[in-house]
């Protein structure tokens, strides 16, 4: 406390309380300049910061709060859980089964490795199911799927495979995997920590769901070269039922050739500590069905953000995602039948894909 002797010099007593406001002042700065530093870099600075605060006083967060934590986040930054954007094991494989059987299929069995589908002569090409290739691109080949990187992005543009009826309902379980580099790409991939703290989800491409008959395969779909930053809600929400429909589909029809991935481009936003990841704003999803004669196409494109609309709104042509993306999907069938499927209107897309 600051005692004034009557003896005191008035100029003094002013000084002195002059430098006690400064010394405040410059102290305050400090600490903003602290709090940008530290903050500044993320996603959600101001939540951030909340969260933070009430971490140390001891606020624990509402039940609603607590229901939108990021699951793709904790423990950080040591280990970060395998948790992604796929169902819960058992009880959806039971939805599909159920979503099957409202469609008409009471009798429908779980599907067998033996399909009776018959093939196109396009269809036994090697590497029937990748968009066009560039020399100079780096095309990753896992056990369960194929996808290009891109370095620049720090992640693929698209992930490739067939999604065959025995691949979904097998036993494998995703508990105990863990995001990880990807030791394929050469170039380095991006890592698991790069998205601690950013407000985005380790979003899969392709899902750790579509491979539940191999405990390996299920496991490469978490090398981080197939995965994404989504935002929660809708990694969460309506791409996971996107992801769920491709799943019902796939056993209706024995089996459906999946290409996925986020519209890159230049100038996006970026996270990440040690890779600058980019932050889509738009993914897509690019389906075919073939059993010959029979032969069809149905594409999405998606915004990276919260909906709770129909998934038929979505719909676009194959030539839109072509046009948005730079992509060239299933180039090795015939030019005039190609045409005909990428340029097929939504309407007619959704009465072959969901009329039936």
């Amino acid at each position: 406390m600051f005692f004034r002797s009557p003896n005191t010099p008035e100029h003094v007593h002013r000084s002195g309380f002059r430098l006690r406001s400064n010394t405040l002042i410059l102290l305050l700065i400090f600490f903003l300049i602290g709090l940008f530093l530290h903050y500044g870099g993320r996603t959600e600075p101001v939540v951030a910061f909340w969260n933070d605060i009430k971490s140390l006083v001891g606020i624990k967060s509402s039940s609603k709060e607590t229901a939108k934590e990021n699951p793709y986040k904790a423990p950080e930054p040591t280990q970060e859980v395998a948790a992604d954007n796929t169902d819960t094991e058992a009880s959806d494989d039971r939805s599909m089964l159920e979503k099957a059987k409202s469609e008409g299929r009471e009798n429908r069995s779980v599907p067998k490795a033996n399909s009776t589908k018959k093939l196109f002569d396009f269809e036994k090409l090697v590497d029937f199911t990748l968009p066009t290739v560039q020399p100079t691109d780096e095309i990753i080949r896992h056990d369960g799927y194929t996808l290009r990187y891109r370095e620049e992005y720090e992640q693929a543009d698209w992930v490739s495979y067939p999604l065959l009826e025995n691949e979904i309902l097998g036993d494998a379980e995703r508990k105990n995997e863990q995001f990880q580099p990807d030791p394929s790409v050469e170039t380095g991939s991006a890592l698991s920590s790069d998205y601690s703290r950013s407000g985005y989800d380790r979003g899969h491409l392709a899902p750790a769901g579509d491979f539940k008959f191999s405990k390996e395969m299920m496991k490469q779909t978490f090398y981080m070269s197939n995965i994404s930053p989504q935002v929660p809600d809708f990694n969460r929400g309506i791409w996971k039922k996107l992801e769920e429909q491709v799943r019902v589909w796939a056993l209706r029809d024995q089996g459906i050739y999946v290409v996925t991935g986020p519209v890159l481009r230049p100038g996006l936003p970026t996270i990440g500590k040690k890779n600058q990841i980019a932050v889509p704003e738009y993914y897509y999803k690019v389906l075919l069905y073939c059993n010959n004669p029979d032969i069809r196409m149905i594409a999405f494109l998606l915004k990276n953000e919260e909906s709770d609309g129909s998934l038929k709104q979505f719909v676009v042509t194959v030539d839109e995602v072509e046009r948005q993306t730079g992509i060239d999907f299933f180039p090795k069938i015939p030019d005039k039948l190609e045409q005909q499927l990428e340029s097929a209107r939504p309407s007619q897309m959704i009465a072959n894909w969901f009329g039936f």
